[in-house]
């Protein structure tokens, strides 16, 4: 690796990092496409789709743990909601991240592109009652949470993605979280998605770990600053943002697949 390629993936890393910390993703929405692209376009070493996945699955690991540290006295850390969501998405993503070497890397773009325009459609959605109230008590379908959450384990799981930027929106419009309690929850449940990614990827030998190492160090350094300004931030602002980066690394995505 040189110098370029180092410095290219820290960038990309700590920019992906940031954005999941402050909007409650891992990253691999923002960091799938650019890791994929823009490393050739500087003339460094390009990646493939399933070193791309590897590598993201542990970054993903990295940044959630981050993000989910700085929240662990925000008090919209939902324990049952990440029990009966995190025990689900654990055994999903453990079981697409393992069978993804067996797909071709058109297919696995095929699935990314697939999980981004739903996000999108979920995104823009009109939501009502979603707003945040101090002290309210917080209920969900069980059933529906955990397979759901199973469900995007499992196709998350083989872009070596937590799932968050699915999991974001299907909270929040699906099972009606208040935003705030979504984006720090989901947060948890994205770290206990990506050991299933992380433990599966590895098995499989789609990780190239010093490229994995700087996006991890990337990772450490921006995922808890994305974190406190999202507790800043108007929660209206943060749900545009997610939909806006989806959208734009969807199309990108369908492009390259035409």
């Amino acid at each position: 690796m040189d110098i370029t390629f180092i410095i290219t993936l820290f960038i990309i890393g700590f920019f992906g990092s940031f954005i999941s910390g402050m909007i409650g993703i891992g990253g691999s929405v923002i960091n799938y496409p650019m890791l994929l692209y823009i490393p050739p376009l500087v003339g460094t070493m390009a990646l493939t789709a399933h070193e791309v996945s590897g590598i993201g699955a542990i970054q993903v690991f990295f940044a959630t743990i981050g993000g989910v540290w700085a929240y662990r006295k925000s008090g919209f850390l939902h324990k049952s909601l990440i029990i009966y969501m995190g025990s689900s998405i654990l055994i999903g993503s453990l079981i697409g991240s393992y069978l993804s070497h067996l797909m071709s890397e058109k297919g696995m773009n095929f699935i990314y592109g697939i999980l981004a325009l739903i996000a999108v459609v979920l995104m823009f959605i009109p939501k009502k009652g979603l707003d945040d109230v101090e002290g309210e008590t917080v209920t969900f379908n069980k059933w529906l949470a955990s397979f759901l959450a199973f469900v995007i384990g499992g196709v998350a799981g083989v872009l070596g993605a937590g799932g968050a930027f699915v999991l974001v929106p299907i909270m929040l419009v699906v099972l009606k979280i208040p935003t705030r309690i979504t984006i720090a929850s989901s947060l948890a449940i994205t770290f206990i998605s990506s050991i299933g990614a992380t433990i599966g990827k590895i098995t499989t030998g789609q990780v190239l770990f010093l490229p994995a190492l700087i996006l991890i160090i990337a990772s450490l350094l921006a995922a808890p600053l994305g974190a406190k300004v999202g507790q800043k931030v108007n929660t209206k602002i943060l749900q545009w943002i997610l939909a806006l980066l989806i959208l734009a690394t969807a199309i990108k995505i369908w492009i390259g697949l035409l």
